[in-house]
């Protein structure tokens, strides 16, 4: 009887209890009721932080930069939060993965980047997208210069077929598609540039086992072709790595032909050797591409000797390549240097004796020849001689990076060469593309492997 009195008690007990006592923490009334085991864990429960988590709105770049914070700390972080973070992570990798693990649509190229909002970021920029740690390449430029809508398709066609690429293949010019393969014209193409190298160097394979190797395989072959040139007066496949100053950009080529003239001018000749299927004289155009061509690689060349004497970028190429300049060389490139007459273990060492090699350079000749011949029999087709044009090879380049660099849109051809979607591979798919299988079979019989 006693405990049903107390029971029944209770609760009017505790009600008033409570009223008089205030001041006691609600913790310990609740306690009353507990058994030593409940009361146990809710202490424990207690002294961790609070699983009431406050509410807070905050802007989309502190968004993202809350998901980037468990990155770089330690600190546990509530089980809601993470969840958040996981989601969102799961969410852009998924996008991602679908862009570059898998091919989309050729369609889906053209949509996607002309309608994707222009940002200010760098390394939204085609520049550093496909091109970050390479340098810009000559053939960028002519590439750009012919079509920018071709240009662009190309590159993000490559960068799906590139995702398992060799990371030491990173400093090689490797491109997409572009104008229609003509397989014999373009191997062809490739054997007469051989044989012409041939002619005038022997070729020695090095295997090379880092970025720093690579580097240093280019500033070698940069030094053996200078020396040839010294001494002989001809080289042939020259590599070409020059920072442009005015442009702020390192900037990548090979030039077919180095060569000098007899007599009192000093000044070495670029000369470019371009191949063609059919026997007939290229168009306008192309021969504007060519210019193109032959114009930046003196722009480099002058580049290369006006800083050598002074402010030689040194830093900079090792901050753009993201090289060491202590790292060792392989053993083979080592040993490739000495039978040069090179003596250089690391590729600082190189790059030094590539700054001493410049200093001996005078500026390339004004006067820039473009030759093109025969796939059939090497016979000279036409050859065009034309003076060096700082101004417009200025403007040509700027307006390349204007496109690279992403602050404008993409620029297709112009009406009056239209003819060029005829040879792209990407011309059922372009919007402004001028498709026609009746004119596209007349001009077919007049491609050029260049």
């Amino acid at each position: 009887m006693l405990l049903l009195l107390l029971l029944y008690l209770s609760p009017h007990f505790l009600r008033n209890l409570v009223l008089a006592c205030t001041k006691i923490p609600l913790a310990t009334l609740f306690c009353f009721y507990c058994t030593p085991t409940i009361v146990h864990k809710l202490a424990s429960t207690m002294a961790r932080p609070s699983s009431k988590i406050p509410i807070e709105i905050v802007s989309d770049d502190e968004i993202v930069s809350n998901d980037m914070s468990p990155i770089h700390s330690h600190t546990p972080t509530p089980k809601l939060n993470r969840y958040a973070i996981s989601i969102h992570s799961v969410s852009v990798q998924a996008k991602r993965r679908l862009f570059m693990c898998s091919q989309p649509d050729i369609e889906d190229y053209g949509n996607m980047l002309s309608t994707r909002k222009k940002k200010s970021r760098t390394y939204d920029t085609l520049l550093h997208r496909f091109r970050s740690k390479k340098g810009l390449f000559v053939s960028d430029v002519t590439k750009t210069e012919w079509c920018e809508k071709q240009m662009e398709f190309s590159l993000f066609n490559e960068e799906w077929k590139n995702n398992e690429a060799n990371p030491y293949e990173e400093l090689a010019h490797v491109f997409g598609r572009g104008r229609k393969c003509n397989n014999e014209a373009i191997q062809a193409g490739i054997d007469r540039h051989v044989q012409l190298q041939q002619e005038v160097q022997k070729l020695v394979e090095v295997k090379v086992k880092s970025r720093e190797d690579v580097m240093a395989l280019k500033l070698v072959n940069f030094i053996n072709g200078v020396n040839q040139l010294l001494f002989e007066g001809l080289t042939r496949e020259l590599p070409i790595i020059s920072f442009a100053f005015a442009q702020g950009i390192w900037m990548v080529g090979k030039i077919d032909e180095v060569r000098t003239k007899n007599g009192h001018d000093i000044c070495p000749i670029l000369v470019e050797t371009k191949t063609r299927f059919h026997d007939t004289v290229p168009l306008e155009s192309q021969k504007r591409n060519g210019r193109i061509q032959l114009m930046c690689y003196k722009y480099l060349w002058d580049n290369l000797v006006a800083h050598a004497h002074r402010d030689f970028p040194s830093k900079q190429l090792y901050d753009y390549f993201e090289l060491n300049p202590q790292g060792a060389l392989c053993e083979d490139l080592v040993a490739a240097c000495f039978e040069s007459g090179i003596s250089a273990l690391t590729l600082g060492e190189m790059v030094t004796c590539y700054q001493t090699t410049c200093k001996m350079l005078p500026r390339a000749n004004d006067m820039l020849v473009l030759r093109y011949e025969s796939q059939r029999d090497q016979s000279l087709l036409d050859e065009e001689k034309f003076v060096y044009d700082e101004s417009w090879i200025m403007s040509q380049i700027s307006c390349c990076l204007e496109f690279w660099l992403g602050q404008r849109e993409v620029n297709y051809v112009a009406e009056e060469e239209d003819w060029k979607c005829r040879y792209c591979d990407f011309a059922s798919e372009c919007p402004a593309a001028y498709t026609d299988s009746e004119s596209m079979e007349s001009l077919s019989t007049d491609y050029s492997s260049e």
